[in-house]
């Protein structure tokens, strides 16, 4: 689930959080401020509901066959018209929520492949493959065996009939592809997919050591069976960050893209990035900074509107371990806020959900997206089982949650792996993917996010920003 380089030093003991200037590699980021968990929880008992008074469960369409499998993971989300595809690393999942309160099942398509990340362009669904398979064929058996020959990569659906999709073409990708992000072109003529992946190993046959670098993808839109590998750039010419403070950088996990900027963000393990993507096939790294104290794994990154402000997540024990808790503390695997300052990111302040939960329950900062509120950062946000926060980091330096909405723990005497994957906002509901108990909806009514109902798009790939207007 897991140019230059810039580390920037902020010192916790100055109450306006002064900025001083670059400072070697090796330094760190102290303590910031960030919101501070209260009290250990009393509750909630386990699969119980608790939310703030301002969002509301509207609907849950539990897990189908044959999605509820103990591996039927739920995972990312992308947004077309009324249709929201969801990914399961068995496959992934058509809805119709043309009524948010009442989703439909359109179809359901059976393809393994971890994570089974998704995005939608018109008539066209893209699919991560992260995990070794005999072939690129929806009844590949795993090919666990990195010496021998395997596919990994991504995979292309024409989608233009929901309820039937059919398989189009697959394109194999160097260490497989874990994320995977929507770009389009300048003309209009094709998409290019950015695909993050890392993790090489002598051992894997195509994963073979140094993997400083991401595939790019192009999708011809008239003839997307002609997509092909285009560009793999390296954006790590010096290997990226050696650890062990935070990951080693071998590669990418996720990359966010604001088009109409010109844009990218990307959390690569070690390190944070801004790239100029001007030429799409060959983004520029501008920016890089790093925080080996509390960062242990850049996960995901999103900018505000005006593209002033990044906020990248740390996957602090990969999605898996409980670390929201007051051991672990507010800083760590926790949400880091930047200011994009002429062209260098500025650090400001973490963020982590002002509630601390059980060590039954994996928790940590993970897949969310803004809230169109006009004059405002406002975003929502998965942190698996510690729920779904909404939170405003207008005043990148103070952020605070509006609202929240959570179960309770899977298990009262084990950590078992669930919660929300990702939590997104579309057209007035927040949608979000539940790792076992499927797809829920929730409605956000509070006077912070006045205006965001009025925004709507026709189409939604969270890791591809679309302008909402200031």
């Amino acid at each position: 689930m897991r140019g230059r380089l810039r580390t920037v030093l902020v010192t916790a003991a100055v109450a306006a959080l002064a900025l001083v200037a670059p400072v070697p590699a090796s330094a760190t980021v102290p303590p910031a401020s960030a919101t501070v968990p209260g009290p250990p929880p009393v509750g909630p008992g386990v699969d119980e509901i608790v939310s703030s008074d301002d969002v509301t469960q509207v609907a849950n369409v539990p897990k189908q066959e044959p999605f509820t499998g103990e591996g039927s993971y739920g995972t990312d989300i992308a947004f077309s018209g009324d249709l929201a595809y969801v990914g399961n690393y068995d496959g992934f999942v058509v809805y119709d929520i043309s009524e948010p309160a009442a989703p439909q099942v359109v179809s359901q398509v059976l393809c393994p492949g971890s994570q089974n990340d998704v995005s939608v362009s018109g008539d066209l669904l893209f699919l991560s493959t992260d995990s070794r398979w005999s072939d690129d064929t929806c009844s590949a058996v795993p090919q666990n065996q990195g010496l021998l020959p395997y596919w990994e990569g991504i995979k292309v659906f024409d989608v233009s009939d929901p309820a039937n999709p059919a398989y189009v073409t697959s394109v194999a990708t160097a260490c497989g592809s874990h994320t995977h992000t929507l770009v389009p072109d300048t003309a209009g003529e094709s998409v290019y997919l950015y695909v993050s992946s890392y993790a090489p190993a002598p051992e894997l046959l195509g994963c073979l050591p140094p993997h400083d670098r991401i595939s790019i993808v192009e999708v011809p839109l008239a003839d997307p069976a002609a997509a092909a590998v285009v560009a793999e750039p390296v954006l790590f010419p010096d290997g990226g960050n050696p650890g062990p403070g935070s990951d080693t950088t071998t590669g990418c996990h996720d990359i966010t893209v604001y088009p109409a900027k010109d844009l990218a963000a990307g959390a690569c393990m070690g390190d944070g990035v801004l790239m100029d993507i001007s030429d799409r096939e060959d983004p520029q790294v501008i920016e890089r900074v790093r925080d080996d104290t509390h960062f242990a794994f850049w996960h995901s990154a999103t900018f505000n509107d005006d593209g002033s402000k990044v906020v990248f997540t740390d996957e602090l024990g990969g999605g898996s371990a409980a670390t929201c808790t007051a051991a672990v503390g507010p800083f760590r695997g926790a949400d880091g806020i930047y200011d994009v300052v002429d062209g260098q990111l500025e650090f400001r302040s973490y963020y982590k959900i002002p509630r601390l939960q059980t060590e039954q329950e994996n928790c940590v900062a993970h897949n969310g997206s803004l809230i169109p509120v006009p004059g405002r950062d406002v975003m929502v946000q998965a942190w698996y089982q510690g729920g779904v926060s909404v939170w405003d980091f207008t005043d990148s330096a103070n952020p605070v949650e509006i609202g929240f909405w959570e179960r309770g723990p899977l298990s009262g005497t084990e950590l078992t792996l669930g919660g929300s994957w990702s939590a997104y906002w579309y057209n007035g509901h927040v949608f979000s993917s539940d790792i076992r108990k499927g797809l829920d909806v929730l409605a956000v009514d509070d006077a912070a996010i006045a205006g965001a109902g009025d925004v709507t798009f026709d189409v939604f790939n969270p890791q591809t920003q679309p302008v909402y207007g200031r």
